[in-house]
């Protein structure tokens, strides 16, 4: 018993499971980590509701939780095996009973972190969730990824983005608009002529007149173009899933794979393109998130990838979706609004978080400008996929998706098939048809910008 309790002070895994310990307190009935360089995140599934208490330390960096109301049993020992050596935050996980009824679990880190311990209630499938998210210190800014991973490491940006080793790093802000930059000379270069300054205060003068506060729009230029691709759901989020198991989460990250690839080797008359993903794992990330995220690298468009479901097998083929200001265009259409937006409540939202506030504001400041682009958008992409596959609707419809609510950025939802519908389902899981839908979405795309033509890039802050 002495030997045992001083394990236990030591903070050493202790796993001796009883089986009066078993009977006592609340049960965990499943336990899950999702790993990702953006953020690890651990989850304990619970038949009541758990409450903790927590310590960080920095040096060794590790993070203890005092969880009241439970004893050891076998799912927490599954949790210490759960712990994946790729992790890119955890190192591993220590779990010892503390007292009679408080189970204390220490999370070794791999680096410092920012630790949100938050419970969720009851949602969907799942019961009373405990949740510890932990952010890397200093976190991670999408646009600083985007071009050091895009850029730098796959993409043989120029040099002039990193400077000399001993030099005094650049804004990452500064580093893309000199790589754009770059880019206009190397096109101007090869052209022997580029696009006059004329022609591009014509055109800018043009679309100041259908943007008149000068907030959505710049003149035209040859630059970089981003298109910001969001598969949806994700982590504890799986989205729909198939009578044959399929998850609307993988498909939609496949998806999104096939279409950076396309995306990565496009030019539009002469300008780049590069496709960024709001993510590229299976992790959660909420719907204003995804939507900061595109406006962080400046994204010029944002096509958001889903896989349809209804409470039937019949209802069949693709749908385009835009944002709407006022009513949804049908009532089918609100109700996939409604549906998408409950995605922060399975995938597991702190609302206490700092910045929550911050990104509910963001969703209200849609504009006139953005959601006509968006309907010119998802019209070229319905042109394009009915060559491919059935459409469930002909025409974009509308409803207030919170994902597509990014004031600056035409924004569209590609529901891509029914995964409700057996015969659907077996193509979502089809690499052909999937290839075939990225070749109608990059067309779609293409179409789209030889009608509205890349313009300057207005910086944002938030």
């Amino acid at each position: 018993m002495r030997r045992r309790q001083a394990l236990i002070r030591s903070g050493s895994v202790v796993l001796a499971l009883t089986l009066p310990q078993i009977a006592r307190g609340a049960t965990i009935v499943s336990v899950r980590v999702w790993p990702a360089p953006e953020y690890s995140r651990v989850t304990l599934e619970c038949d009541n509701a758990l409450t903790a208490q927590q310590s960080y330390v920095g040096n060794p960096p590790r993070l203890a939780l005092d969880i009241e109301g439970l004893v050891l049993n076998p799912a927490l020992k599954e949790l210490v095996a759960k712990v994946q050596s790729d992790d890119p935050n955890i190192a591993g996980i220590r779990v010892g009973q503390h007292s009679s009824t408080v189970v204390r679990l220490v999370v070794d880190l791999k680096r410092n972190i920012r630790p949100q311990v938050f419970a969720l209630k009851p949602v969907g499938a799942y019961q009373h969730r405990l949740v510890f998210d932990l952010y890397p210190e200093p976190e991670m800014d999408p646009l600083d990824a985007f071009i050091n991973e895009r850029f730098l490491g796959n993409f043989a940006a120029p040099t002039t983005l990193a400077g000399p080793a001993n030099s005094v790093p650049m804004k990452t802000s500064d580093a893309l608009d000199d790589w754009m930059a770059s880019q206009h000379q190397k096109t101007a270069k090869q052209s022997g002529n580029g696009q006059t300054a004329s022609a591009s205060i014509t055109q800018a003068q043009q679309l100041d007149k259908e943007d008149p506060r000068g907030q959505y729009r710049g003149g035209a230029t040859d630059r970089l173009i981003i298109i910001a691709l969001d598969p949806g759901h994700g982590g504890e989020d799986p989205g729909a899933i198939g009578p044959g198991g399929t998850q609307e989460k993988d498909v939609v990250l496949r998806l999104a794979n096939m279409m950076r690839e396309r995306i990565n080797a496009t030019t539009v008359k002469g300008n780049t393109m590069r496709a960024y993903l709001t993510r590229d794992a299976d992790f959660f990330v909420p719907l204003a998130e995804r939507v900061q995220k595109a406006r962080r690298v400046q994204a010029d468009l944002f096509v958001s990838l889903h896989a349809d479901a209804f409470f039937t097998p019949d209802p069949q083929g693709a749908s385009v979706f835009a944002l709407s200001q006022g009513g949804a265009s049908s009532s089918a259409a609100r109700w996939m609004a409604a549906k998408e937006n409950k995605a922060d409540l399975i995938g597991g939202l702190n609302v206490k978080a700092r910045d929550a506030a911050v990104q509910r504001a963001l969703l209200d400041m849609s504009t006139t400008a953005q959601i006509n682009d968006s309907l010119n958008l998802g019209k070229k992409l319905l042109g394009e996929i009915k060559r491919v596959g059935k459409l469930h609707k002909g025409s974009v419809e509308q409803a207030s998706f919170a994902v597509l609510k990014a004031p600056d950025i035409p924004s569209v939802l590609v529901e891509a098939a029914f995964i409700s519908n057996p015969s659907e389902e077996a193509k979502l899981n089809s690499d052909d048809f999937l290839n075939k839908l990225a070749d109608a979405l990059m067309r779609g795309i293409q179409g789209y910008f030889s009608k509205n033509p890349p313009l300057s890039r207005v910086r944002t802050t938030s």
